[in-house]
């Protein structure tokens, strides 16, 4: 598989889960919400392989360190730096496609960074059995 496809499966998660989330709009988790904006602050600072190691088991049992760093930085460095993140939308769900059922917050953020004026990026948390909130999936567009 190439770093691109697994990129593609871990991004995939989010963009799935959007499209097929079984679950009711929420009011924003603050947790959730603060371990996803934490996370992204790794990315935002180019410090991918932190965030790897502070993403949860499952992002992580599906794609080693390295991959994940060279995807990463080839889907977000051709963005330039972050200028601005909003919360858009936060879905609470049980169940997403393709992944064991849990207790997930899928977010959105409406985001504009130097080189891409409207992203949209995607944010999956999963809250992993030690009850803390972790990235399981990362889409931007």
């Amino acid at each position: 598989m190439t770093k691109r496809s697994y990129l593609g499966f871990l991004l995939c998660i989010a963009m799935i889960a959007m499209h097929g989330v079984r679950g009711v709009r929420a009011q924003v988790n603050a947790p959730a919400q603060t371990a996803a904006e934490t996370w992204m602050a790794l990315v935002d600072q180019a410090q991918y392989a932190a965030s790897w190691q502070t993403a949860a088991s499952g992002f992580k049992g599906a794609l080693p360190q390295q991959r994940w760093v060279d995807a990463v930085q080839a889907a977000r460095g051709p963005l330039g730096a972050l200028k601005q993140r909003t919360l858009k939308n936060s879905t609470a769900a049980k169940t997403l496609p393709g992944a064991p059922d849990g207790d997930y917050v899928v977010m959105q953020f409406n985001t504009t960074f130097d080189k891409k004026a409207a992203a949209l990026e995607t944010i999956t948390v999963v809250r992993e059995a030690d009850a803390q909130w972790r990235v399981v999936g990362y889409f931007v567009r």
